[in-house]
């Protein structure tokens, strides 16, 4: 099998450096990278991961992993522009899942649906949001999807939202290893105006708390039961700590930021320390929200 017969050439990379495809801006090479522009060759590249004994990561908008600066050895399979088309009918959004979740529901406002504002400043893929049950402000995809196309064991599937077993930053795609392809959002008819007004009210409250201006994989951990995570780093004395240029943001401690030239194993040995000190003198020990691509106890 060959994968020059599943792509075009433009949609493959070797040794490509993954530092450009994430929002920490760090991380090392991939093996291959490819980018696929139709939903039917994302199971070929399954079928040929398989037999050629490759593993395979999907990755969408890069905001919510680490890669490790060692890089990652076998196939990224990056679901970005090349399938991010989404639509609007009557009180539906359709959207491939490379497309941005914000893009997302950018159009359900411009389509006077209401629904998805909580999503208008969350930096990640429609992919990502559907796997992660991404949410902000009260609000999570669990509430407006309708159903999810993915990829399981080599078939196209389409998974109603009941189906999904949402939970806390949690769907069954990541108990089944399963791809997000496209996703159907079902929303409210709403006033414009007011959509327009709830979503810059909650962009306003991001950029006043959060560390937007800093490459970040966004909030570093998970809120643990009863707690907050930013609370507790605080509270351990960890504001502003930095491993070289990986640092505990000033503005918001529940971000980890690269003020420069930070490394992955820099951001990493920062996580290890946080999760020790909060551990320390909470008895909480702090789950990490990001996933963690690649080798990193070497």
């Amino acid at each position: 099998m060959n994968l020059h017969k599943i792509l075009p050439d433009n949609c493959i990379f070797k040794n490509i450096n993954l530092s450009d495809y994430t929002s920490m801006h760090t991380g090392g090479p991939a093996d291959l990278l490819v980018t696929p522009d139709s939903e039917d060759q994302i199971p070929e590249i399954f079928e040929y991961a398989r037999k050629s004994g490759l593993s395979v990561f999907v990755m969408g908008n890069g905001s919510n992993i680490l890669v490790s600066d060692e890089g990652y050895r076998g196939i990224i399979l990056h679901i970005g522009k090349k399938m991010s088309r989404v639509e609007s009918e009557g009180n539906h959004i359709y959207a491939q899942a490379g497309s941005l979740i914000a893009s997302v529901a950018r159009t359900a406002a411009e389509n006077n649906l209401t629904g998805l504002e909580f999503a208008s400043g969350i930096p990640g893929s429609t992919g990502g949001a559907v796997c992660m049950n991404a949410g902000a402000y009260g609000g999570e995809i669990s509430q407006v999807l309708e159903y999810a196309k993915v990829v399981c064991n080599g078939s196209i599937l389409k998974i109603p939202a009941c189906d999904m077993a949402f939970g806390y930053r949690k769907s069954i795609i990541q108990e089944k290893e399963m791809t997000v392809l496209s996703a159907a959002f079902r929303l409210s008819a709403g006033n414009n105006d007011s959509i327009m007004s709830l979503m810059s009210e909650l962009n306003n409250r991001r950029h006043e708390k959060q560390p937007l201006q800093y490459p970040s994989c966004g909030s570093f951990f998970k809120r643990p039961c009863g707690f907050y995570a930013g609370a507790l780093i605080e509270q351990a004395g960890l504001k502003g700590f930095s491993v070289g240029d990986a640092q505990v943001s000033e503005k918001h401690a529940g971000f980890i930021i690269n003020r420069g030239h930070a490394t992955s194993t820099q951001v990493y040995s920062l996580m290890r320390h946080i999760q020790e000190s909060v551990y320390t003198r909470f008895n909480v020990m702090l789950e990490p929200e990001v996933k963690l691509i690649g080798n990193f106890e070497s």
